[in-house]
């Protein structure tokens, strides 16, 4: 996402470690023509798409070839509503893509499905302040991941933009609403990426407590807390941390619609592993349309383990064995999620095999030095 913005014009300054300044440019895109590689990164290009959709530009985005499997088609299309020329590079309904100069008309609303990913809904009102115009987008069948809507609501007002709300269906964008510049913004921790450590402790390597994140995080993945409160572990919440511990004997197995937590559920898949009984993950279809097909993914892996696993179109049921298989290869499919996910394995006291471990640098690159730091394993790396 930063060497696209600077591709594009936008001045963006390290000012320290973990600290960036960025200029604001009014709306208004600098360079009119760009290529952009986005990698696999889906929460980079299709907000991107979004925005440069209404830039009257011309542009083309791409990634690895993960991310010419990924969709974009129903972000496109409801793009394509309010007059955006996007063009398929390759397969339609997928990236690459080719953006041309348009004719933008938001005067109708701009209906858009909510099923498949909450990134598109996103994409469309991050974007849609931009115009200038009266806006309304209407949500068809439901939306999924409907936290990750309330982060960007969240966010979008302390930037000056309201945003209406008509129950999850219809949202409104009033006229001459222009994004305003905070001054300084802190970025909390990531929810998700605590959920590995926050498991950590639940399974038995507690209390661990993670800072970053806390009673009034905006995140939805916090809620994965409450799975593991279901599971018999204990939660304890300060306003920047959340601490977990476990229980007296087993974690207890649970039966959950992840629909709230789709990225952080997969940590309950292995979490599942040191359960008293088979659990249930449900509602997870989005899980086929992200850095790999996870549902498939974590089936495959988690039976290398010795666990009994059940995969359906939408859903995981996973019957934990009564012990692990030690020195198992599990394979990560260049999705960093896997690669932390089965992480957790080692503190059942086998020892276990990340193959490809580098996929987590995409949001965690130093994990495995923290993971060590916490559980006191022994863990060894090779190129």
């Amino acid at each position: 996402m930063l060497d696209a913005l600077k591709l594009l014009g936008i001045t963006l300054e390290q000012t320290a470690e973990h600290d960036w300044r960025v200029t604001g440019t009014a709306g208004k895109i600098p360079n009119r023509q760009a290529e952009l590689f986005m990698g696999n990164a889906g929460t980079a290009i299709r907000p991107l798409t979004a925005a440069l959709a209404l830039m009257g530009g011309d542009y083309k985005l791409s990634g690895v070839p993960r991310m010419h499997e990924r969709p974009i088609g129903d972000l496109v299309d409801a793009l394509r509503q309010a007059g955006a020329n996007i063009e398929y590079l390759g397969n339609t309904g997928f990236p690459p893509l080719k953006i041309s100069p348009a004719k933008i008309d938001v005067s109708q609303a701009i209906r858009i499905r909510g099923d498949v990913s909450s990134q598109f809904l996103t994409a469309l009102l991050m974007a849609l302040p931009l115009t200038g115009k009266t806006a309304q987008i209407e949500v068809i069948g439901e939306l999924i991941s409907k936290p990750y809507i309330e982060i960007t609501l969240n966010l979008m007002k302390r930037f000056g933009i309201n945003v209406q709300r008509d129950g999850w269906q219809r949202f409104s964008i009033q006229a001459n609403s222009v994004y305003q510049s905070p001054g300084d913004i802190h970025v909390e921790g990531d929810a998700s990426s605590a959920s590995y450590f926050l498991a950590a402790g639940a399974i038995g390597k507690g209390p661990v407590r993670v800072y970053g994140i806390g009673r009034n995080s905006i995140q939805g993945d916090v809620r994965f807390c409450e799975a593991l409160e279901l599971m018999d572990a204990s939660i304890t919440y300060g306003d920047n941390w959340i601490e977990a511990s476990a229980p007296a004997g087993k974690l207890k197995a649970i039966d959950l619609d992840c629909n709230h937590i789709p990225d952080a559920a997969m940590t309950l898949a292995t979490a599942a592993l040191f359960a008293d009984g088979p659990s249930r993950l449900r509602n997870i279809a989005s899980w086929r349309v992200k850095e790999t097909d996870r549902l498939s993914a974590m089936a495959t892996e988690l039976r290398k383990v010795g666990a009994i696993v059940e995969e359906g179109t939408d859903y995981l049921a996973i019957t934990p064995p009564a012990k692990l298989t030690p020195d198992a290869a599990i394979d990560t499919y260049d999705d960093h999620r896997m690669a932390m996910c089965f992480s957790l394995v080692a503190l059942g006291g086998v020892p276990i095999t990340i193959n490809e471990p580098g996929c987590v640098a995409k949001t965690f690159p130093d994990y495995f030095e923290q993971f060590a730091k916490i559980t006191h394993v022994q863990s060894q790396s090779q190129d």
